[in-house]
This record gives structure tokens, C-alpha cells and sequence, in this order.
């Protein structure tokens, strides 16, 4: 392989109706988790986790759009000129606004070895496409395709 991968982000492979790209994967990068999500506006189906399982800590950043995290209980604004790193005990949550929102977030736990979640891998399974749909039949909006 050589010592440089260039890809488009459009171009990578997507789960999650196309919102979460496998950037991780598709750059072949395999000591720290990177993924792009591309969120719609007004969306709140984002979930609100922590990484205090695998002591993953990470650090949000938006590319394009703005949006609200929401760190233990509290918001804060994340746009193009701010970046967020969030421990791995602590909940987050991201909600867009008005505006859709593309979104890189970079983890690892500190001193240990990455290893890559499955869905994060080209050709994984998808774990977000069932719990998406089924929040948006639960709101009556079937055709989760334009969740983005």
C-alpha cells in the first residue's frame, strides 16, 4: 500500500441511510477511530452514549454546518471554528439545527492499542439502520432515507 490515501468523503462507504461514512476504513487508518457523519437539520436521533466501556475519548469537529452537542446535561455550540474533546466516561449527544451538518469525530483510548469496531469496517454490519427507522416510524415518519 502506499504512504498516502486520498478519497472523497462522498465517495466512502456509508451505513445509517448514508449518514455515518466508514472515513476510518476507507483511508486504511488503524490506530485511532475516524468517522464523518453527515446529519440533516433538525435531528435529534444522534444517541446519546459515553465510551467509558472502552475508554475511548474523542474529539468532535465540525466540517461543514453547526449543531449542539450536548455534554452531561449541558449544550454547547460545535461549528467550523471549534473542536470538542469529550472524555470517555462522559455523555454526548449531537443535535443539528436549521442546517445540515457534517461532522469528523477522531477517538482512542489512551494507551491501548485501537482496535476497530465491526460496523466501523468496509462491508460491516449496520447497527444504526433498525434503531433509526423504528424512531422514525414511532414519529410517523416512514422513509428514514431522508434522515440523511
Amino acid at each position: 500500500m502506499s504512504g498516502h490515501v486520498i478519497k472523497r468523503i462522498d465517495d466512502m462507504e456509508a451505513i445509517a441511510f448514508g449518514s455515518y461514512k466508514r472515513a476510518r476504513a476507507e483511508l486504511g487508518v488503524s490506530s485511532f477511530g475516524m468517522q464523518v457523519m453527515d446529519l440533516p437539520p433538525n435531528n435529534d436521533l444522534y444517541p446519546e452514549h459515553d465510551h467509558a466501556d472502552d475508554g475511548q475519548e474523542e474529539v468532535y469537529v465540525a466540517l461543514s454546518g453547526s449543531a449542539d452537542i450536548e455534554i452531561e446535561g449541558e449544550r454547547h455550540r460545535l461549528d467550523t471554528e471549534t473542536m470538542i474533546k469529550i472524555g470517555p466516561g462522559v455523555t454526548r449527544r449531537v443535535f443539528t439545527n436549521d442546517e445540515p451538518l457534517r461532522l469528523l469525530i477522531i477517538g482512542s483510548a489512551p494507551g491501548k492499542l485501537y482496535e476497530a469496531p465491526e460496523q466501523t469496517e468496509l462491508g460491516g454490519p449496520d447497527p444504526f439502520a433498525e434503531r433509526i427507522q423504528r424512531a422514525l416510524e414511532e414519529r410517523g415518519a416512514a422513509g428514514a432515507q431522508g434522515t440523511g
